[in-house]
């Protein structure tokens, strides 16, 4: 009888044993699949925190303030910006780090006509503003680089990215290519000068035998002109 009763007792204990296996790998699966689902991340930009904390909870996801930044079109308090976009799939119960709005650093936008480029980003900079798009554009009044209209302009309404078309200085003339061959160099290079192309030589001697491009040839500023020399013929 007590042969029975221990063997009884040994198959209750492997049971018991059994079962608690079961149930502790039951529920170490279960926290792997929690860990490991995926939810889509809701846009909380222009909320208010307590609005922004409810929707993030609401997706099984965390909020985690990371700072404060100016903006012209947030008002003060809400939302501006997060660290993954809307549309996003992440882990459950990551946090999302999210930036409060302070509100618009300035009250007008600063006139950027006449401002040379990197002098007119440093300007906005300065004022929680920031260039969004630059357009160049020729122009015969102002020189390369500087600022020749804005988007908004300082009457206008209010907003963070302006667009500015910048000078890109005038137009490049054209020229007809002068017949340089059979002349001296020095007289080559005054009148190739006056209309900027720039002279490369190769051979020796001081007259032109042959040039590219050719006579005729529509040319501009800042092309290179390829002069093929010979010495004087003597008579």
């Amino acid at each position: 009888m007590q042969k029975y009763m221990n063997s009884f007792l040994r198959a209750s204990l492997f049971f018991t044993l059994f079962v608690a296996l079961g149930l502790f790998f039951g529920l170490i699966t279960f926290k792997l699949l929690s860990f490991s689902r995926t939810v889509e991340v809701p846009s909380v930009v222009s909320m208010s925190i307590i609005e922004a904390d409810k929707t993030l909870g609401a997706a099984g996801l965390d909020m985690k303030i990371e700072g404060e930044d100016f903006d012209s079109v947030i008002p003060s308090g809400k939302i501006v910006r997060q660290d993954v976009p809307a549309g996003n799939t992440v882990k459950e119960r990551r946090a999302i780090r999210v930036v409060i709005s302070k509100g618009p650093r300035v009250a007008s936008i600063p006139l950027l006509v006449n401002e040379a480029l990197p002098d007119a980003e440093a300007i906005l900079l300065q004022k929680g503003l920031r260039i969004g798009k630059i357009i160049t554009v020729h122009s015969d009044t102002a020189e390369k680089g500087v600022i020749v209209s804005q988007k908004p302009g300082p009457d206008d309404k209010l907003t963070n990215l302006i667009t500015v078309l910048v000078s890109a200085g005038p137009h490049d003339l054209a020229y007809v290519c002068p017949d340089f061959q059979g002349k001296e160099i020095e007289e080559v290079r005054e009148l190739a000068g006056k209309i900027g192309l720039l002279i490369e030589t190769h051979g020796t001697g001081t007259i032109v035998k042959s040039q590219k491009p050719r006579a005729a040839a529509i040319v501009r500023g800042g092309d290179r002109l390829y002069l093929e020399m010979k010495e004087v013929t003597q008579p």
